[in-house]
C-alpha cells in the first residue's frame, strides 16, 4: 500500500474511534446519574445552545456510523483528493443532523417522544419499523445502494478534476448514502437515540449492506423483516 495513504487510513480509524468514546461517555451518564456529558439533555427549554448541543450529539453520532462503510470509496482516491471526498461526503450527513435535530423537536414537543430520547410507545416504533421496511422496497433504495456499493463504478463517472471537485465527489457520495440509509437512521428514534446497542446494530447493519455485494434480494429480505416486526408490534402493543 502506498505509504501516502497511511495518513488518510489513520484519519479513518481515529475519528470514527473519538466519536464512538464519546457517545460511549454520552450513553452511559444519560442511562446514569445524568450529571455529566449528558446533562444538559434534561433541560426543559429548547433554547439556542440546547439545540446546538442536539444537532452536534447527531452529527458525531452519524460521523461514527457512517464514515466507516464509505471507506472503500476514500481510500480508491487516497491522499488530498481522498481526505476531501471525507469532508464532503461528512458535509451531507452534518446537514441531515440538522434534520434529525428539528424531527427530534417536534416529535418531543407532540409527546411522541421521551425525554430519554425514545418513543413513548409501541405503536409509534411499529410506525417507524415499517417506514423504513417500506422504504427498503423501493426503486429508489436500490438504485441509491447499488451507488454505495460500486465504488469504483461511482469514482469513474462521477470524476471530478481539482479539490473542488473531490469536495463535490464526496457530496455526491453522500447524497447517494444519504437516499440510501436515512430511512434506517430514523429507526434511532424506535430504539433509543442514544441506545449503544441500537446504534451498533445499526452501523454493522449499514456496513453489511453497503459493503457485501448481497444483490436485490437484500434490502427486500430486511424491508419484509421490519414490516413483520411491525405489524407483531401493533398486534400486541399498546
Amino acid at each position: 500500500m502506498n505509504t501516502r495513504s497511511w495518513p488518510l487510513i489513520a484519519f479513518l480509524i481515529f475519528v470514527p474511534v473519538v466519536c464512538w468514546t464519546w457517545l460511549g461517555i454520552l450513553s452511559s451518564d444519560m442511562y446514569g446519574s445524568m450529571t455529566g456529558a449528558s446533562s444538559w439533555m434534561m433541560t426543559s427549554p429548547w433554547d439556542g445552545p440546547h439545540l446546538v448541543l442536539l444537532w452536534l450529539m447527531w452529527a458525531v453520532m452519524m460521523t461514527g456510523m457512517m464514515l466507516p462503510s464509505a471507506a472503500p470509496t476514500i481510500l480508491l482516491l487516497g491522499g488530498s483528493r481522498g481526505a476531501l471526498v471525507a469532508l464532503g461526503y461528512l458535509s451531507v450527513w452534518t446537514a441531515f443532523s440538522v434534520g434529525a435535530t428539528a424531527l427530534q423537536w417536534l416529535l418531543t414537543q407532540q409527546l411522541i417522544l421521551t425525554p430519554m430520547m425514545e418513543t413513548s410507545s409501541r405503536r409509534a416504533a411499529a410506525i417507524l419499523l415499517a417506514l423504513a421496511g417500506i422504504y427498503q422496497l423501493t426503486p429508489l433504495k436500490q438504485t441509491c445502494l447499488t451507488t454505495c456499493q460500486a465504488p469504483m463504478t461511482f469514482l469513474t463517472r462521477q470524476w471530478r478534476s481539482g479539490p473542488g471537485g473531490a469536495f463535490r465527489m464526496g457530496i455526491d457520495q453522500g447524497v447517494s448514502c444519504l437516499g440510501c440509509c436515512w430511512a434506517l437512521m430514523a429507526l434511532l428514534f424506535a430504539g433509543g437515540v442514544m441506545n449503544l446497542t441500537v446504534i451498533a446494530a445499526l452501523t454493522l447493519f449499514v456496513a453489511f449492506e453497503k459493503l457485501v455485494p448481497v444483490g436485490a434480494w437484500g434490502p427486500r429480505v430486511t424491508g419484509a423483516a421490519l414490516i413483520a416486526v411491525a405489524l407483531w408490534m401493533v398486534a400486541n402493543g399498546s
